[in-house]
């Protein structure tokens, strides 16, 4: 079975500008996106097997990985309402 990207520019393509910016300038978004990808790369891992794990670790890092999507996503939306603003 192919593994999905779940890269962060995949998951959200029209932010790719916003999230490279963030990237470069921002240390904390920096650190979770690094997180975020870290987290992607394990599960693909698992999901090849090429680290033993069990359904429940998987999903434990997978519900881990979801819950830092939608903190970076909070995170690329405030920074693009804060741009508006200014």
């Amino acid at each position: 079975m192919p593994i999905e990207d779940h890269s962060l520019i995949n998951e959200f393509p029209e932010f790719k500008e916003d999230i490279q910016e963030l990237k470069a300038h921002d240390t904390h978004f920096k650190k979770l996106y690094d997180e975020y990808h870290h987290l992607t790369k394990e599960v693909e891992r698992m999901e090849q097997e090429i680290i033993p794990s069990s359904t429940l670790q998987e999903e434990k890092l997978k519900k881990q990985r979801l819950q830092l999507k939608d903190t970076l996503y909070g995170y690329i939306k405030a920074s693009i309402l804060a741009a508006a603003k200014a």
